[in-house]
């Protein structure tokens, strides 16, 4: 790769199309396994950046090296995100402008990220997203899931106990499409959870996405332990896997009413959880208006 060309063909795409004005924050999605998926654009504004506030300092100095940039590196993690944003602000403050990137993918989502654009915001900074690869989004355009018209994006499952318990179930009972994440150590927990849960829902396992040794596989739940068990290479990598949707039910008659799928989570999750646990896991796993799920939880609840 001949990174003298490609920043110039990255100068020349993002020519007139968009200035990076100083003290400002540039949120960079980074390649989730393949480094040519890095766009032009990021490219470019990794080499104009005065630093690069990252997940994992080692990960981000590879990937800098590997473009012939060599930047002061900021560590913003999950552990340090609040306090370490505030020397992202004194950067800025001085005009400079700062990259965030996380070890792959679009920070802020199951990354860290958004505690740090929110506090920039909050400090009256410009945030501007330099979009890229994202492992959800991807799985779902390989999932081929033509029933769904949208999806919820769910992440890592609770680890364990009751709140496991009741996403599960929350799952189950939600008919629109949803992405999950899972490490290779515990695929066959949820493997074995997801088939009693849901046996007849269809799932894409999506493994390994964009890299040398990528699979997808769609099959019901109830199978999902069995073809895992049937070779181990299977059980190696990180997984995304794509619920597929089930047929949609009729429309409820009441306008103001939750979606047939919201209330179902709802209930299922009230029966296990506390009332603002319940209504913010639903919220997450529905996409229904936090505000109305509230209202109908204490209904519910009133309702005995």
């Amino acid at each position: 790769m001949n990174i003298a060309s490609l920043l110039q063909q990255a100068a020349a795409a993002a020519a007139g199309a968009q200035q990076y004005p100083a003290a400002s924050l540039y949120v960079v999605a980074t390649p989730i396994g393949n480094l040519a998926d890095l766009t032009l654009r990021a490219v470019h504004v990794l080499g104009r950046v005065d630093a690069v506030a990252c997940e994992d300092t080692r990960v981000s100095t590879a990937l800098l090296r590997h473009l012939g940039l060599d930047k002061p590196l900021l560590a913003v993690h999950e552990h340090n995100e609040a306090s370490a944003a505030q020397g992202v602000i004194e950067r800025l403050a001085q005009g400079q402008r700062v990259a965030y990137v996380s070890d792959a993918g679009t920070p802020a989502v199951s990354d860290p990220g958004a505690v740090l654009v929110a506090a920039v915001r909050a400090a009256g900074y410009r945030v501007l997203p330099i979009p890229g690869c994202s492992s959800a989004v991807t799985a779902l355009s390989a999932a081929g899931d033509a029933r769904t018209s949208g999806f919820t994006f769910v992440g890592f499952l609770p680890a364990k106990g009751s709140e496991r318990k009741a996403a599960l179930q929350a799952l189950a009972a939600q008919a629109q499409a949803q992405v999950l994440f899972e490490a290779p150590h515990r695929v066959q927990t949820l493997a074995a959870e997801l088939a009693q849960a849901m046996p007849q829902r269809l799932l894409s396992c999506c493994r390994e996405l964009t890299k040398q040794f990528e699979s997808i596989h769609t099959l019901p739940a109830a199978d999902f332990p069995a073809w895992l068990a049937a070779d181990a290479q299977r059980l190696r990598g990180e997984f995304v896997l794509v619920l597929h949707a089930t047929p949609a039910e009729a429309a409820t008659e009441e306008p103001d009413a939750l979606p047939a799928e919201a209330e179902r989570a709802l209930r299922t999750l009230l029966a296990e959880l506390p009332l603002k646990q319940a209504v913010s896991l639903a919220a997450t796993l529905s996409g229904a208006p936090r505000n109305a799920l509230y209202q109908r939880a204490l209904a519910l609840k009133a309702e005995g």
